[in-house]
């Protein structure tokens, strides 16, 4: 994995949102939602991320693909750095570059019929004649498992699942590369969304995709990932193989994320690691490491020193001066 060409290649990727206050509106302060933030992502593979509500991995994965424009750092696509592109450039980028949102029911314009929805991509990218775009709008209803009449219908004459998976199809209109899917079962009863997990990877293996996969649901991060990224606070502490970061978790905050995650098993017992105290504000990050208000491992150099993100074994990196 390490000797092939990244993808996706981040590199400290910070995006700060403004605090306005006063009279005047002037700016009395900064969110910090990503701070700091590296990683690489390999053909063929799915990167998970994962972290509680407010860590910064949905606002990661809109940086990279600029629909949101990072406050500093690099991101390279097969070697283009695309931060600095222009508006015309990076239009021809997006072929290669799309993501299904999060919710399934705001992302769909209800003005529009499916042919027009899944068709957009195709008009913008100048892709085809009029009969060929209704051709591959009916032939990737089909790809999803729903059917070419549903094209007539609205979003709202479909169920959450189902326009999920318009969602799904409207980004592989165009044959990218990447996919950054932003959470994309989790407003999904728990029935469908194992449906719509086996339906992305029969998609990855039919089209040679790469997925960004970002979620807070460890058990479908487990699923679905190749190696998997955990953030807290608009850092990444810690990145590994799905299997060692599952069986063999290096960071404290990682270890109490795993003991909350509910057994199947009945008998089984589980020690809970129960953590004290809230998630700092991210306009106003704690010195040091951004846990240790948290962290049952505290130690004094970690109320005042950030630790390096780095390697501590092979393909397994953390944050975290225990290491």
């Amino acid at each position: 994995m390490a000797e092939a060409q990244a993808l996706l290649e981040v590199k400290n990727l910070k995006k700060y949102f403004p605090i306005k206050g006063g009279v005047l509106g002037r700016t009395i302060g900064q969110v910090k939602a990503v701070d700091d933030v590296s990683f690489a992502v390999y053909p063929g593979e799915v990167l998970g991320l994962v972290g509680e509500s407010g860590c910064g991995k949905s606002t990661t994965g809109r940086s990279i693909l600029r629909l949101i424009e990072p406050t500093e750092g690099q991101v390279y696509f097969e070697g283009t750095e695309i931060t600095s592109l222009n508006e015309q450039s990076l239009r021809k980028l997006r072929r290669d570059m799309q993501i299904v949102f999060q919710d399934p029911y705001a992302s769909l314009n209800p003005r529009h019929t499916i042919e027009k929805i899944l068709a957009e991509p195709l008009i913008v990218h100048g892709v085809g004649s009029v009969k060929e775009r209704r051709r591959k709008v009916h032939e990737m209803l089909e790809v999803v498992g729903l059917n070419s009449f549903h094209a007539k219908r609205y979003p709202h004459q479909f169920s959450g699942g189902q326009r999920q998976r318009i969602g799904i199809a409207r980004a592989l209109t165009v044959h990218p590369k990447l996919i950054v899917a932003d959470e994309p079962v989790s407003a999904l009863d728990v029935s469908i969304q194992s449906q719509v997990l086996n339906l992305m990877q029969d998609l990855q293996r039919e089209f040679q995709l790469t997925y960004i996969f970002i979620a807070h649901d460890l058990s479908v991060v487990k699923h679905i990932s190749d190696r998997v990224g955990v953030m807290y606070l608009g850092r990444l502490i810690e990145l590994a193989d799905k299997d060692q970061l599952y069986e063999q978790p290096k960071h404290p905050y990682t270890k109490a994320l795993l003991s909350s995650v509910p057994s199947v098993d009945p008998d089984e017992k589980k020690d809970r690691i129960v953590l004290k105290g809230d998630v700092p504000s991210p306009a106003s990050p704690p010195p040091g490491c951004a846990f240790h208000t948290r962290c049952p491992d505290c130690m004094e150099i970690c109320k005042i020193e950030r630790p390096e993100f780095k390697q501590t074994s092979d393909g397994h990196s953390v944050a975290c001066h225990l290491y």
